[in-house]
């Protein structure tokens, strides 16, 4: 019995921990995860937990009525206003501003002293988050908060927008200079229609600054119409066929330990419906980033949920391993499988690093000075249980880990690791196989020698084979978020200033072991502030596109998500605007996929943001179509894992001029923020013809070959088969 297939056909451990659910709610094991997330969530120290703003407002108001100091009370009452605008009491918030800018004028204090200018930059951005609670949250619109704002995204409550606008036209001209005063008033401005003409020139941010002017399809937000505009914090999300009937289905999560994980079913219909409490999952909340793999072998997706991150001390929250039984119910399994932990992570990535068949789990957890985290890789035992190995590998690496993702960069068989680290250089593991004598795997840091160190402030990151050569090549996305110049100095970089912040790193394979960064030379040396982000062919020409979510905690922090499109594999262009992607809320979680089954690839975004007033409707932007030809390919491994994650394949089309063009893509879910379709859908361009797909199966001396696949298709391939199955699908209208 091969290694795939045993744990599919002998699950003991799984019919045991089925045993334990039933008809009438959460199994057992669900049930013991979410008292111990509720007990987490009750003991939390609010006065220390800082995005728990509403319970430190109140502890901040109480001090601020008993502070006789005007300073200090200036000072604490300042800290009281910003924790209620985070937490969402806007009105509240702009009532106690409005007080301590009078309070600060009767006290002497010049509007340019810093404590009094802090109080009217604040004041100026409680307008602006008010107009978007009246507008973007209470009207939502499909356009709404997309850059540049127009038809349904224009505020009809012009209360907020209108009061910032004076309000930042006043700090205007005390600040002429001012970036972050100056993209604020052009934010209000447009959200009145008053942008450009009713702006000052000396003040108007010109269109070229978030509009490259390349022409590009414009996707369509169908998130609310469809009902998967969830409205909650940041979070990550899973793309991915969850009840086995072959459409692609949504489980999405908010990272606050008090927010429901919600799981919605893709209806058929071009909608879907909510099914979380169907999918036995009640209780089981928080989670900054979801993974998703058939760690068992059985057919279906199963869901790793991660929480702590960001938190510190305060981040000792443990993970779930959620199984899938196939029909679109899930069970928490996570200590019965060996996998509970309490280490602060948003970071995990499934992978066959022994070459058994069986799926692995490394997690990269965050460390700082005073706080030992080492990363985690549990070893599948193939029973459904986990063997923590890191320390006997050589990955219980500790280090601020943000980004963990498997890949194998010098096509020897063998996956390796990077691991992104914020304010620490990266890390490079190399897959040494088994050591001699010995059957245990070895991990040796090779990030000097191939070159991959920089940025050192890094966050999100992927391996993809961006220029179809064969080779996986890498991306890390710098954040050099939380700097109180973050915003200008974005600003500065869009106005063609230039900036000051860290960009990413865009490396290319060299074929010898080492990478060269080409960021700055194919467009994309951007400081983005990414969060979540993702790549895939969403224009169909053969070569993956990447969409970034951008952001930070601060509610200032209001830069537009950007879309790259990728050209031949040579430079990026920036799509954002006339693709309808700038959306100006923090993205989180991001995930491609053919939702609507019409061969091209949609985009699903997680947005709101870290504190917890600042929630807003994620988006679903629906791709209006390609000229080209695709395919869609799912692949099943038997002597591999049956996910076939790390999987590369290759399809080698016929193109227009009857030669020949190998078109490269890594098995797996993308990006390191945002769980993608393992289904493979592949843009292939102007082909006129498929000529023969290339798999190489994980750990596989030798690539697959298979012909007589035909364009435009749904297509299953099983490992050691010799042709593919035509698979029917049905096109969905979103959201109509």
């Amino acid at each position: 019995m091969t290694a795939g297939g045993s744990l599919a056909r002998a699950p003991l451990l799984a019919v045991a921990l089925m045993a334990q659910a039933g008809p009438s709610g959460p199994s057992l094991g669900t049930r013991r995860m979410a008292d111990r997330l509720e007990r987490l969530a009750e003991a939390s120290d609010a006065t220390r937990l800082s995005y728990a703003g509403n319970k430190r407002a109140e502890t901040l108001r109480r001090r601020y009525l008993r502070e006789r100091d005007t300073r200090a009370r200036l000072e604490g009452g300042l800290s009281m206003s910003v924790e209620e605008l985070n937490s969402g009491a806007t009105q509240p918030a702009i009532d106690d501003l409005l007080e301590l800018q009078d309070l600060a004028a009767m006290a002497g204090l010049a509007p340019d002293e810093p404590l009094h200018r802090t109080i009217r930059d604040w004041l100026g951005l409680a307008y602006l988050r008010l107009g978007e609670q009246e507008n973007c949250l209470a009207h939502h619109d499909a356009e709404s908060c997309i850059l540049p704002i127009r038809g349904g995204g224009l505020h009809r409550a012009t209360r907020g927008s209108t009061l910032a606008l004076g309000h930042f036209e006043g700090l205007l001209r005390d600040h002429p200079e001012d970036l972050r005063y100056r993209w604020l008033y052009g934010l209000a401005a447009m959200t009145l229609g008053k942008y450009p003409d009713g702006v000052p020139a000396e003040w108007r941010i010109p269109a070229s600054a978030f509009d490259s002017g390349i022409a590009f399809p414009r996707f369509r937000n169908v998130a609310q119409a469809a009902g998967v505009a969830v409205n909650q914090l940041s979070g990550g999300v899973v793309l991915e066929d969850l009840d086995g009937d072959g459409r692609l289905d949504l489980m999405v999560s908010s990272w606050d330990l008090r927010d429901q994980l919600r799981y919605f079913r893709n209806d058929g219909r071009g909608g879907f419906e909510e099914r979380t409490e169907q999918a036995g999952i009640q209780g089981i909340t928080g989670g900054l980033n979801l993974v998703h793999a058939d760690y068992d072998n059985d057919g279906d997706a199963d869901v790793f949920v991660l929480r702590g991150a960001w938190l510190g001390a305060q981040g000792r929250h443990p993970n779930s391993l959620l199984r899938n039984a196939g029909d679109g119910t899930f069970e928490d399994v996570t200590e019965q499988a060996g996998l509970l932990s309490f280490h602060p992570t948003q970071t995990a990535a499934f992978g066959d690093y022994d070459g058994d068949g069986r799926l692995d789990l490394f997690v990269g957890n965050e460390s700082k000075p005073d706080q030992r985290h080492p990363c985690e890789l549990y070893r599948n035992r193939g029973d459904g249980t986990f063997t923590d190995v890191a320390a006997e590998v050589g990955l219980d690496h500790v280090g601020f880990v943000k980004a963990a993702v498997w890949g194998d960069y010098d096509n020897d068989g063998r996956i390796d690791l990077f691991l992104s680290r914020f304010d620490e250089p990266n890390v490079l593991f190399r897959n040494d196989g088994p050591g001699s004598g010995s059957s245990a795997f070895r991990f040796r840091d090779v990030t000097v020698s191939a070159g991959v160190a920089e940025p050192r402030q890094s966050f999100p990151a992927w391996f993809w084979d961006y220029d179809n050569d064969g080779w996986l090549d890498l991306l890390v996305g710098a954040y050099p978020g939380f700097a109180a110049n973050s915003l200008p100095e974005v600003v500065g970089h869009l106005l063609a200033r230039g900036s000051d912040l860290e960009p990413l790193a865009l490396y290319r394979n060299r074929r010898d072991g080492t990478f060269v960064d080409v960021a700055a030379e194919s467009g994309l040396a951007h400081p983005l502030l990414p969060m979540g982000s993702n790549y895939g062919d969403v224009d169909g020409d053969g070569f993956a596109d990447a969409y970034f979510g951008t952001g930070e905690p601060s509610l200032a922090t209001l830069v537009p998500n950007r879309m790259f499109r990728n050209v031949a594999g040579e430079r990026f262009e920036d799509v954002t605007a006339a693709g309808g992607f700038g959306h100006l809320q923090k993205g989180h979680g991001i995930a491609f996929g053919d939702v609507d089954d019409d061969g091209d690839l949609d985009v699903y975004a997680v947005m709101g943001g870290a504190y917890g007033g600042d929630v807003y409707p994620n988006a679903l932007f629906e791709n209006p179509g390609t000229p080209y030809r695709w395919l869609t390919l799912e692949l099943e491994g038997v002597t591999s894992n049956r996910s076939a994650i790390g999987a590369r394949v290759a399809v080698i089309v016929e193109d227009e001029g009857g030669g020949e063009r190998a078109i490269h893509v890594l098995v797996g879910t993308g990006g390191s923020f945002g769980s993608s379709s393992l289904r493979q859908e592949l843009g292939l361009g102007a082909a006129k013809a498929i000529r023969r797909l290339e798999v190489r199966w994980p750990g596989a001396r030798e690539p697959q070959l298979v012909e007589d696949v035909a364009l435009d298709r749904f297509v299953r391939l099983r490992e050691g088969e010799s042709s593919v199955r035509v698979l029917e699908r049905s096109k969905l209208s979103l959201g109509r």
